[in-house]
């Protein structure tokens, strides 16, 4: 065989790999989905299924223009879940309430795009009550959406901003999944304030209701778009093809900057700074502990701990549903105290994922009050320990 045969075989066998180096590699692109989290708002059941139907109709037009095809959409009603995946970064795309979106941001999302008109949260009192500002409805009685809905999420904050609590400032509170019902609340006088949206607000006003405003929030984006850095998305294009479509609800799609969720991710569910008996600890100092023998407590989901974990950590979920707040009620939620070690004595740390989390400060508690002598709080959890670069692992 010549020289030239030689060059010709190798040439060809080269072209052969490079070609099923690129089948296989769009057949694993075709094989994998884009997932996407799309969570309408605490709007009417209705409401709800219609405003998903558009998102899903808009985003696939605009996946399509970055040559996505069917990606797998996911719909959920459970805003406090959903702060919990984007903290682990569980999926490609969100379309969400602000406070979803903005967490998701602080975990390294781009905002694209998000409905034009943004969402407020006020207090509404009738036109006839006292009650004229915040102050005055102490000890009152407070109508409240869920606690995951953008409403009570912008409430809380603006109460804790004055150094309360719901449960402490209002003598009772009553939730409703639909913010419509809350109308009842007040023409029944059941409830003497409630937290509702602007526009809920305006359009009770529009229908002849006498009512008037007690406190307002600051104003937030609407249900927005967040794409998660390094899925091969480009924020860029979709952004184009978000803002240039038809909308959804009526309502233009207009791009969004990281600074417009800044407000938001001040708000709502951050954990206290302190807790009494335990020591709040940093990475460097979890770090040294672990070092030294102390127990990992992760609290999270098992889908959390397997996206990724400090090395050496113990799953220990902790099963929430009291309030976000410091005065949550323990009996709701549920722990496996037995999984901790039998030791009183020994060093625990408990993490989750960050300071919004609760589930790692409510752990922390449970084993102070079960004895337990050497509690360490780490607050900024596995979020913090992944930013600083530490040993983590993940498995299937």
């Amino acid at each position: 065989m010549n020289t030239q045969s030689k060059v010709s075989i190798a040439g060809a066998a080269r072209c052969l790999a490079l070609l099923s180096a690129g089948l296989l590699l769009a057949s694993a692109s075709a094989r994998a989905q884009t997932s996407v989290l799309v969570n309408p708002g605490d709007q009417g059941e209705q409401s709800r299924y219609a405003a998903y139907a558009e998102w899903k109709t808009a985003l696939e037009a605009a996946l399509r223009r970055e040559r996505v095809a069917s990606p797998k959409l996911a719909q959920s009603s459970d805003a406090s879940a959903d702060l919990a995946t984007t903290r682990s970064r569980l999926h490609e795309l969100y379309i969400a309430p602000a406070h979803v979106i903005g967490s998701a941001v602080r975990y390294g999302y781009q905002p694209v795009a998000g409905l034009e008109k943004p969402v407020q949260a006020v207090l509404v009192a009738p036109q006839s009550s006292p009650i004229n500002s915040l102050a005055d409805a102490s000890g009152k009685r407070l109508g409240l959406p869920m606690q995951d809905s953008i409403v009570t999420y912008l409430v809380r904050g603006e109460v804790n901003a004055a150094n309360s609590t719901i449960k402490r400032h209002f003598s009772a509170v009553f939730e409703s999944r639909y913010q419509d019902a809350l109308l009842v609340c007040l023409q029944i006088r059941r409830c003497d304030v409630v937290a509702v949206e602007r526009v809920v607000y305006e359009r009770w006003v529009a229908a002849g209701e006498s009512l008037k405003l007690v406190l307002q929030s600051k104003a937030v984006p609407g249900l927005s778009v967040a794409v998660k850095p390094g899925s091969g998305l480009s924020a860029e294009g979709l952004r184009s093809a978000l803002v240039g479509g038809a909308g959804v609800g009526g309502q233009r799609l207009t791009a969004l900057a990281p600074e417009a969720f800044d407000y938001v991710a001040t708000l709502g569910y951050f954990t206290p700074r302190s807790l009494p008996g335990a020591s709040v600890v940093d990475a460097a100092a979890v770090q040294r502990l672990l070092q030294s023998g102390a127990h990992y407590i992760d609290t999270r989901t098992e889908a959390e701990f397997k996206s990724g974990h400090v090395a050496g950590a113990k799953l220990v979920p902790y099963i929430e549903k009291s309030a976000k707040d410091a005065d949550y009620k323990s009996d709701d939620d549920q722990f496996d105290l037995s999984k901790l070690p039998p030791d009183k004595s020994a060093a625990l740390v408990f993490a989750c994922n960050g300071a919004e989390c609760w589930k790692s400060f409510k752990a922390s508690r449970a084993a102070l009050k079960a004895g337990y002598a050497k509690v360490h709080w780490f607050r900024g959890g596995f979020p913090e320990w992944r930013a600083a670069g530490l040993p983590a692992k993940t498995q299937p």
